[in-house]
């Protein structure tokens, strides 16, 4: 019961709107990485495919980058593109890896993201369409935003 509680708060707590910089995908997108879900169910381990491809959120906590402190980028799991550098990242608190901007304003697509009765806006890859995680305006300066990504949805690459 207090480990749903935990969990309840850090969900509520992430649930801001937020207003980003990158571009917003659409529902006819066209990526240029595309795979059949078989394809990708071969590529990603279960819970990187319920993330990444069904819009899931791995547990606060658990991710292998959420206390990551090594130098290096951050890819999308899907297709490698660079999406963050560790010069980025901060100390959120909420339990996963968070940045404050990615490397360039076209790695991302973003999109207004309503699901269980919350105003926040969606983060994906813009190559591959994969769910990464969410961005709020709640971070730190100089732009003020938190991009708050799924470590199952990134590789790291130690510099």
């Amino acid at each position: 019961m207090k480990k749903i509680f935990i969990v309840a708060i850090v969900f509520l707590f992430t649930a801001c709107n937020a207003q980003t910089k990158t571009n917003t995908v659409t529902t006819t997108q066209k990526f240029a990485v595309t795979k059949t879900a078989a394809e990708w169910k071969k590529q990603l381990s279960p819970v990187a495919f319920e993330v990444t491809r069904k819009e899931g959120t791995e547990q606060a906590y658990t991710g292998k980058y959420w206390d990551n402190h090594e130098k290096g980028t951050y890819n999308c799991i899907g297709c490698g593109q660079e999406l963050f550098s560790s010069d980025t990242k901060f100390e959120s608190g909420t339990g996963w890896p968070s940045f404050y901007k990615p490397i360039n304003k076209t790695c991302l697509l973003d999109e207004s993201d309503d699901t269980f009765g919350m105003d926040r806006t969606k983060v994906t890859c813009s190559r591959c369409g994969a769910h990464l995680g969410h961005v709020f305006t709640d971070g730190p300066k100089p732009t003020g935003l938190r991009y708050c990504m799924n470590s199952v949805s990134l590789n790291f690459a130690k510099k």
